[in-house]
């Protein structure tokens, strides 16, 4: 998990900056799958925008049925693995390439970076 920042003052006014996590931020369960999984939704969502794709014809390309599609945009991507999600953005035509390399700390993490 992700460790927030210090307390900052600005204008007089403490502020606790972000880890860059809000889910993290937030001491939600799963906040690196979190992180990753709503990534993920927001490029779903930028290519069916580039695309010009309604939510049923997202849908059918993606193989996935039009009211999880509302859903996703919506914010609730719950029901949906971040494997499948990889599958979605494949369908709507993009590449994904995975990494692995060891880590810097004892505990390694999940990391999501977009071209």
């Amino acid at each position: 998990m992700t460790k927030k920042s210090a307390v900052r003052t600005i204008k007089g006014i403490d502020v606790e900056m972000g880890s860059g996590n809000v889910f993290a931020d937030l001491s939600l369960p799963g906040a690196d799958k979190l992180k990753i999984k709503s990534g993920l939704v927001i490029e779903i969502t930028k290519a069916m925008r580039k695309l010009g794709l309604t939510q049923k014809a997202a849908a059918e390309r993606m193989g996935i049925p039009q009211p999880k599609v509302s859903a996703m945009v919506r914010g609730d991507f719950t029901n949906l693995s971040e494997r499948k999600l990889m599958d979605c953005l494949n369908r709507l035509g993009y590449d994904i390439e995975i990494k692995v390399r060891p880590a810097a700390e004892p505990l390694g993490h999940l990391m999501l970076a977009f071209a």
